[in-house]
């Protein structure tokens, strides 16, 4: 109880602990995104329940993680090298996630592009994704984007406590956040693609990551920023255009 009064009273530990809360709410937005293109797939009785355990199993992941801080931190020390460069546990499971991420968004948008491209073996009719097989890819990528995230929250505090608190105050952002914002990408479905197009370059970025080049996240968020700018200004473009005129229903 000292140590947690010591940091209560450093002003120090309250900047860390502010900085990553914003920092782990903007690396949760990767996650969110999946999860809310994800569960819409599902019938609408089950997405919000799919979304409060798939973000549940990410507070699970997360704070299981941070009481395996000493491994956690050996995951970036090479375990294999190829062509002459050392691959560690992160890189290969960053590169694995940013596959899954890839392939992922890939196969939804060519179905959003093409919504009846024919027979499907995976298919079994009726709804497009099981509630399991949701369950199931959101707990993948929950493991991949909880190493990083807890990786990052190393390299920014050595106290266990703030980082403890920056993923549950974290992870309670994502819950409020979810059903809003799954059902925005609902209801627009220019949306749906851009989303898409997100999911798709993280992958990208993440198998970068996986092979050594550092891809600045602040760069990353800017350019996902400008894109829902101007989608948000195409939106607002097709809604005052539908929306009638002065003139509309007044006798020539």
């Amino acid at each position: 109880m000292d140590y947690i009064a010591q940091l209560a009273a450093d002003p120090a530990a309250w900047v860390a602990l502010a900085t990553l809360i914003v920092m782990e709410v903007v690396l949760g937005i990767d996650n969110l995104i999946f999860i809310s293109i994800l569960t819409n797939k599902l019938p609408e009785a089950q997405r919000a329940r799919a979304r409060r355990i798939g973000i549940g199993l990410a507070l699970i992941l997360r704070l299981a993680l941070l009481g395996t801080i000493a491994i956690i931190v050996q995951l970036t020390e090479p375990v294999v090298s190829l062509f002459g460069h050392g691959f560690s546990w992160r890189d290969i499971i960053l590169i694995a996630g940013g596959l899954f991420l890839v392939w992922k968004a890939t196969k939804e948008i060519h179905h959003n592009v093409d919504p009846d491209p024919g027979p499907d073996l995976f298919d079994s009719g009726g709804v497009s994704l099981g509630f399991s097989a949701a369950i199931a890819q959101i707990l993948v990528l929950d493991l991949v984007f909880s190493i990083d995230s807890i990786i990052t929250a190393v390299g920014m505090t050595e106290h266990v406590p703030i980082m403890v608190i920056a993923v549950v105050v974290t992870v309670a952002v994502m819950l409020l956040a979810a059903t809003p914002l799954a059902n925005f990408i609902q209801a627009n479905p220019t949306v749906v693609i851009l989303a898409l197009g997100f999911l798709l370059m993280i992958g990208m970025t993440l198998i970068a990551e996986g092979f050594g080049a550092h891809v600045p996240k602040g760069y990353i968020y800017a350019a996902m920023a400008f894109s829902a700018l101007i989608e948000a200004l195409n939106m607002l473009v097709r809604r005052s255009r539908r929306r009638p005129g002065p003139d509309h229903g007044r006798p020539h």
